[in-house]
């Protein structure tokens, strides 16, 4: 028998990395003793025959980090949000707007929004993330600089945007002038990429609840972004995971805010519709 020359050994290490078991708990998220989570719920009708059960990611955390979701005073994506209101009614360019200026206060006229988005724009003519919205509304309303895509501002404006809808049912339209976005998404999400040859799928619907190294795999559900990741203590857009996730693969990535991650980001959504919006959630 041939002996696998070192190279070749570390390669099949890397491509084939340890699994094992550790599935989701049972445990209840309620926060602040008051606002119940749905946190696992029957898939929707286009994931039969793949998953009968849509689990937020906080199931597959450990009981110290999601406890820091059980409180607002605990969670420290909330500093993020207390920032973002004081953006909110500051005054910013040219046509000397705020946010405020035109949706008035940010707990009534955004309630509901972040269950629904991505979403299709009659108007512009194309599926727009909250993200692409935000910077619509700064740059036609206010006449302000846009954010950059996953930026800190963006991250926090869109995680206080997200906080009114924390507990409604996520509820992501894919039929009509979305579908065929949906479409575009979901093929990227069963797409093998990068070295690894791996796809979305392979860790997050064939692989969930398993240990992979020292990840403990999710489904990857987004219902809670902007997430405080505790890895690099600070608030992350559903995007710049992406990008993460895809050099976890060694491929090249694609820009935030990309029509591909955009594509993505609403299939992605989908398969999350019936859990609660989650946002800001704590992540490791």
């Amino acid at each position: 028998m041939k002996r696998k020359t070192g190279r070749a050994f570390m390669a099949s290490l890397i491509v084939l990395p340890v699994m094992a078991l550790a599935e989701a708990d049972d445990d209840t998220l309620i926060i602040n003793e008051e606002i119940e989570i749905v946190t696992k719920a029957e898939a929707p009708a286009h994931l039969e025959g793949v998953v009968s059960e849509v689990i937020s990611g906080w199931h597959f955390r450990s009981d110290e980090t999601q406890a820091l979701e059980l409180d607002d005073f605990e969670n420290p994506a909330l500093v993020y949000t207390d920032q973002a209101l004081d953006t909110w009614n500051a005054v910013e360019g040219s046509e000397g707007k705020s946010c405020a200026s035109c949706h008035d206060d940010v707990e009534t006229s955004m309630q509901g929004v972040r269950a629904v988005y991505p979403k299709w724009d009659e108007k512009a003519g194309e599926v727009q993330t909250l993200s692409m919205q935000i910077n619509d509304c700064r740059e036609a309303n206010m006449g302000a600089e846009p954010y950059k895509y996953d930026s800190a501002p963006m991250a926090a404006m869109e995680a206080l945007i997200s906080l009114q809808s924390r507990g409604m049912p996520v509820d992501v339209a894919i039929d009509g002038p979305a579908a065929e976005t949906w479409e575009q998404g979901k093929e990227l999400y069963y797409t093998r990429t990068g070295q690894l040859e791996l796809s979305c799928a392979n860790c997050h619907e064939q692989n969930y609840g398993n240990m992979i190294r020292a990840d403990h795999l999710s489904q990857g559900q987004i219902n809670g972004f902007p997430t405080y990741r505790l890895k690099n203590a600070k608030l992350n857009t559903v995007h710049g995971r992406f990008k993460g996730c895809v050099r976890d693969t060694r491929a090249e990535t694609y820009a935030a805010g990309s029509p591909e991650f955009v594509a993505l980001e609403l299939y992605v959504a989908s398969r999350g519709n019936g859990l609660s919006v989650e946002a800001p959630a704590v992540r490791n």
